[in-house]
């Protein structure tokens, strides 16, 4: 059997350019992976540097929130004891009425 060169030459253009693209695909995704591994490095980078802020965030926003809490509890006992003397006055005021009002008077009505 005999071969012609044409074909030995096409054979082999198609290996090669069949090993060429295969190599460029393997450095391709050889690549992708090394990009995404230092893109993973950088977030943690970035997230440990969220979480510290985040950290002191919720701190003040407690120190914060514990303030307002004892401002709070100061204003509900100063209201309650306005509350108290205003349920106190009204209850004086309608002891004062009923002794001004008195009781109801009845038309005596003389039977002879």
């Amino acid at each position: 059997m005999f071969v012609s060169a044409e074909t030995i030459a096409i054979v082999l253009s198609a290996v090669g350019l069949l090993l060429a693209m295969g190599g460029t695909m393997f450095a391709g995704f050889a690549w992708c992976i090394r990009r995404s591994d230092a893109l993973r490095t950088d977030l943690v980078g970035v997230e440990t540097s969220l979480g510290a802020r985040i950290d002191g965030v919720e701190q003040r926003l407690t120190a914060r929130i514990d303030a307002v809490a004892a401002d709070l509890r100061g204003v509900e006992t100063s209201l309650g004891a306005r509350i108290d003397a205003v349920a106190a006055d009204t209850t004086e005021l309608k002891i004062a009425m009923a002794r001004l009002e008195g009781p109801q008077r009845h038309l005596i009505v003389a039977s002879r």
